[in-house]
């Protein structure tokens, strides 16, 4: 089974593996992405140790606020987005805010102060049918239970407990 996932400014590279189970990897590669985020250097050990080049934390979760924020499917939400914003929290990564405000600007044309943002993403929050966030991402837990806790309040309760950069 053959598949690809194309978007513009993306680059799609079909990648086989000869194993007992089908593997699917979906590599996208953003080839005009918003300028202004950092890298880091980081030793990956298997299968075989290199260093490569990875976009920062705060500069993922800057990205992954973009996306939460302003992704538009209609009434379709992805609770992926939902999932790392709760892990983002939990491990109190600090979003970088500046690289956030780049991607608005260039991707939706508008200026956000953080208090906007902040009343945006709270609007957000509070607004999304969380039943439908919950039977989307409980495809990428291995216990759904783990999701009963959510709700727009616990939502909310989370976005208050943001760490900003």
């Amino acid at each position: 089974m053959e598949s690809a996932f194309l978007k513009d400014n993306t680059d799609v590279y079909d990648i086989a593996f000869q194993t007992e189970k089908t593997i699917k990897v979906k590599i996208e590669l953003d080839t005009d992405p918003p300028l202004g985020f950092e890298t880091e250097q980081k030793p990956l050990l298997k299968p075989f140790s290199t260093m490569i080049r990875c976009v920062t934390l705060p500069d993922l979760y800057a990205g992954k606020m973009h996306v939460l924020l302003f992704r538009n499917w209609k009434t379709r939400v992805k609770g992926r987005d939902w999932y790392d914003f709760q892990w983002y929290v939990a491990n109190r990564v600090p979003l970088n805010f500046e690289h956030l405000q780049k991607r608005i600007r260039e991707f939706n044309g508008i200026e956000l102060s953080k208090e906007d943002f902040t009343a945006a993403l709270h609007e957000k929050l509070s607004t999304t049918d969380i039943e439908s966030v919950k039977q989307d991402a409980a495809r990428f837990v291995f216990n759904p239970h783990e999701l009963d806790i959510w709700s727009n309040a616990y939502f909310l309760q989370l976005a208050d407990m943001m760490v900003f950069k």
